[in-house]
């Protein structure tokens, strides 16, 4: 992005979310704290992208019926990032949560229980007979919160980096996507949860792990250590903690999948086809 004349956006999603908006004329970086969750911290069932992770979760419309893949194919011990975002979107639109992420129990009775730890309300992904791990896949409300939490701040952190600029996310041409998640990021899912705006996908490009990708080209290429050191220099740095703005559009996209709905065209449109909200 930093030698393109098109107008880019690169967010990392990881603990911490970095976003940089710019092209081969300017840079501007900022950082916001996004939470482990994708990484599979703070999650009851989460872990990392690798063996026996579920990547891929599709929920019936009745809310019911679930099924799920995993990364090597294995029988399910967890949900990686990947894994997460499709559970909440895909329970999002079958109504088993509500647009403030609150369960639905009623509509699938028989996959909502209550813990038997702290009685806070679970819903079941994946039996136990049918887990790797002997116990049940589930997805706890707690989760669900975290998880709205952190994509409302990667979100928030983007929009605000680019209004400072007097920018919107439709100046963007392309848009690239890093992080440790598993590889098949859905990024219908990605848009219908409010992770990332409601944009044409083929603007957007999945690049894996970028920060491993760059530490190997760094050290294996006297060249690449210093381009990344030019480059570096040349990022201006925006403080989110300081913007006025950056709380106000935090606790906007604490929501399913943003409070002001008409900045997600597609999702709208896919509820309003019968797809169930509340």
């Amino acid at each position: 992005m930093y030698a393109s004349d098109e107008l880019s956006l690169l967010l990392d999603i990881g603990t911490n979310g970095e976003v940089v908006v710019g092209n081969r004329d300017f840079l501007v970086a900022c950082s916001a704290s996004a939470g482990p969750a994708f990484e599979g911290g703070s999650v009851a069932c989460g872990m990392r992208a690798t063996f026996g992770a579920i990547d891929t979760v599709r929920i019936g419309r009745d809310g019911h019926s679930v099924q799920v893949t995993t990364i090597d194919g294995g029988p399910p011990l967890g949900l990686c990032g990947t894994g997460m975002i499709d559970a909440l979107s895909q329970m999002f639109l079958s109504g088993l949560v509500d647009r403030a992420g609150r369960f639905q129990a009623g509509r699938a009775p028989a996959r909502f229980r209550r813990s038997a730890e702290d009685d806070l309300p679970e819903f079941v992904l994946v039996a136990r007979k049918d887990s790797g791990s002997f116990r049940d896949v589930i997805m706890r409300q707690t989760d669900v919160e975290n998880l709205i939490r952190t994509k409302g701040a990667i979100y928030a952190a983007a929009d605000s980096l680019l209004r400072s600029l007097g920018l919107s996310f439709g100046d963007v041409e392309r848009m690239y996507i890093a992080g440790a998640f598993g590889n098949k990021l859905d990024l219908a899912s990605c848009i219908t949860i409010g992770l990332l705006p409601d944009v044409p996908l083929e603007r957007i490009r999945f690049i894996g792990n970028s920060s491993v990708a760059g530490a190997k080209l760094v050290m294996l290429s006297r060249r690449m250590h210093d381009e990344a050191h030019r480059v570096g220099g040349r990022v201006t740095y925006r403080e989110l903690m300081v913007d006025p703005a950056y709380m106000e559009n935090f606790l906007s996209a604490c929501f399913l999948p943003h409070t002001d709905l008409a900045r997600f065209p597609t999702v709208a449109a896919r509820l309003s086809g019968g797809e169930q909200v509340t």
